[in-house]
């Protein structure tokens, strides 16, 4: 089976990679990191100018109609470089909006597409697990409940939460003026907030009625699938390109690392873990693309990142020893976000609960 990319998602990789990497290296990360700022603004409108960020986005919103294949691609190289940029919540809740809201709505993300405006999204519900119905309550347009930690709420221009009300489940834009806001930090390091909904005003995406509603809440569950496994799969490429530099250069014993076999046998794991990752998740991408059942392709790529994934990053650790854990080199960002996308997908074990559950 041939997972190579064809020549327009090769360009866009080659693209992405070009812009983050003259905008997410160490030195602009760290010096993000000082400045404390929420995220990294020049990086984010750099990305907006090279229109990766309207790539998967339909015409209307100025985008080039990619779709979720496209989102993938930028996602992994952003995950590769642990961009401190709001990409992964802006471009699931934007595909989410340019495939079941109105025109009126899809011509809405133009100043997203541009760099101008910041969208997120409502994860996961705290104790929730994967594919339980939302437990936010929608009556005549208005929301009540707690959809959990939301990163960039206060930055953001919308959230995107899903609701469920008389009529059946829903997609709704909030405000997050209109809500309430208890900040937090996230383990990756990035501004999130515990979002209060009480009879909060909302804009419903798309038409009211249980069968377009259902189609929107399950959209934006393969949404954030294949986005958070494409980040994920970008961290473990990541973490295992500086590691190998790291072994490849390390002395111990009048030896580099990578001569020891049990250090070539730790580092091969991580790479059968990374491939493993990466053809799951570019299998269920492909097919939620092509309009294909992706729900099961998908749920087998979550189980990895939230599982090999995660041990195979402890084994990068391990590897690098102590300088691992020193907050002046960069591998701690990586198992940072790999470990709270993990949480994001709620663990391991609710992913195979979910595999059981869709086989």
């Amino acid at each position: 089976m041939d997972f190579d990319l064809d020549e327009t998602h090769a360009e866009l990789r080659a693209l992405a990679a070009s812009v983050l990497d003259r905008e997410a290296d160490q030195a602009r990360i760290e010096a993000h990191e000082r400045g404390g700022r929420p995220y990294d603004a020049g990086a984010w409108k750099a990305l907006a100018q090279a229109g990766l960020l309207g790539a998967c986005l339909p015409p209307e919103a100025g985008g080039a109609g990619l779709g979720p294949l496209a989102a993938a691609v930028i996602l992994r190289e952003a995950g590769a470089r642990v961009a401190p940029v709001p990409v992964l919540p802006g471009l699931i809740a934007a595909l989410t909006v340019a495939g079941h809201g109105s025109r009126d709505q899809q011509r809405a993300l133009a100043p997203f597409a541009e760099g101008e405006e910041v969208l997120t999204v409502a994860f996961r519900e705290a104790g929730a697990a994967p594919g339980d119905p939302p437990a936010a309550i929608a009556r005549g347009g208005r929301i009540t409940g707690r959809p959990g930690i939301v990163p960039y709420a206060a930055e953001a221009s919308a959230i995107l939460v899903p609701a469920r009300s008389a009529d059946g489940l829903g997609l709704y834009l909030v405000r997050p003026g209109d809500a309430r806001l208890l900040p937090v930090t996230s383990p990756a390091g990035e501004p999130a907030a515990a979002v209060v909904l009480d009879d909060t005003p909302g804009e419903m995406v798309g038409e009211a009625g249980e069968a377009a509603g259902g189609a929107a809440v399950a959209a934006l569950r393969l949404n954030t699938l294949a986005g958070v496994t494409a980040t994920a799969s970008g961290v473990l490429a990541g973490a295992l390109a500086l590691t190998k530099d790291h072994i490849a250069a390390r002395r111990q014993f009048g030896r580099v690392l990578a001569e020891f076999q049990a250090v070539t046998m730790q580092i091969a794991d991580v790479y059968i873990a990374s491939r493993a990752l990466d053809v799951a998740m570019w299998t269920g991408v492909w097919r939620l693309t092509e309009g294909l059942p992706a729900a099961r392709d998908l749920a087998v790529a979550a189980r990895n990142a939230a599982g090999d994934a995660v041990r195979a990053l402890y084994t990068c650790q391990h590897l690098h020893g102590g300088i691992g854990l020193d907050l002046t080199y960069p591998l701690h960002r990586y198992f940072g976000l790999g470990t709270h996308l993990a949480h994001l997908l709620g663990g391991e074990q609710a992913q195979l609960d979910l595999i059981g559950a869709l086989v």
